[in-house]
C-alpha cells in the first residue's frame, strides 16, 4: 500500500498554506487547508479507509510554551496531538484534493468539516487546546494543520497515515476520539501507508 502527497515531499517541510499558523512576529493564523494525498495499493479485501495525522512532538509540559524570553527544550518528553481524524472513507476513494477537506481556521472549529460521502470525523486536539480561550473554545472535527510552539527547539514531524480495513463502516459518529478509533479498528487492519511532513515556527529552525 502506498500513500503519496502533491502538496509536500516525505520527510520535508509542510508549506504553510496547510499548516493553522504561520511565522510572522511571531506567529499568524495561516490557510489551514488540508493537504493533497493519494492512496493506492490497497489489499483486495479492502472496504474502507481510515485517515489520521497524528503529531507526537508536542512537548509534554506546556511550562515554557510560547513564553517570551524561554526555549522548550528538545529533550522534553513529547506527546501525541491529533490533527486530522476521518473514518469510514469509500472503498472507492482514493484521493483527496488540496484544500478539499478544509480552508481557513474557523473560530470554535468546524462544526461539519467536508469530507467523501458517508465519512465521519473526530476531534482534533484543539479542542483541549483552546479550552478556556473565550474567542476560539469549541469542539475542533476534522482537519486543523500545524501550528508548533514558536519557541519550540524540536522540529515537529506529522504523520499522515491511511489504513485499509477489512469492514465498510466503524461504529462511529462525528467527534469521536483517538482512542475510540484506536478501539474500533482493532483487529481490522488489513494494511497501513504513512507520509510524513515537518513544520516548525521557530525562525531559528526555519533558517
Amino acid at each position: 500500500m502506498h500513500l503519496r502527497s502533491d502538496s509536500f515531499q516525505n520527510g520535508q517541510a509542510i508549506p504553510a498554506e496547510f499548516a493553522f499558523g504561520k511565522l510572522a512576529a511571531p506567529v499568524a493564523l495561516s490557510d489551514n487547508q488540508s493537504p493533497h494525498l493519494a492512496w493506492k495499493n490497497a489489499p483486495l479485501e479492502t472496504r474502507s479507509f481510515v485517515l489520521t495525522c497524528i503529531d507526537p512532538d508536542v512537548p509534554s509540559k506546556p511550562d515554557d510554551v510560547n513564553q517570551s524570553g524561554r526555549t522548550v527544550p528538545a529533550d522534553l518528553p513529547r506527546v501525541e496531538f491529533v490533527h486530522w481524524l476521518m473514518a469510514n472513507i469509500p472503498v472507492e476513494c482514493g484521493e483527496l484534493a488540496a484544500g478539499a477537506c478544509s480552508e481557513g481556521v474557523i473560530a470554535r472549529g468546524k462544526r461539519v468539516p467536508y469530507g467523501p460521502p458517508g465519512s465521519v470525523q473526530g476531534i482534533n486536539d484543539y479542542t483541549g487546546w483552546f479550552r478556556g480561550d473565550a474567542a476560539m473554545s469549541g469542539e475542533y472535527l476534522g482537519y486543523d494543520g500545524p501550528c508548533p510552539p514558536w519557541n519550540d527547539s524540536l522540529l515537529h514531524h506529522y504523520h499522515f497515515r491511511i489504513h485499509a480495513l477489512d469492514v465498510e463502516r466503524l461504529e462511529l459518529a462525528d467527534g469521536f476520539s483517538l482512542s475510540e478509533l484506536r478501539a474500533a479498528m482493532h483487529g481490522h487492519v488489513l494494511a497501513e501507508a504513512e507520509w510524513v511532513g515537518t513544520y516548525t515556527l521557530n525562525a531559528a529552525l526555519q533558517a
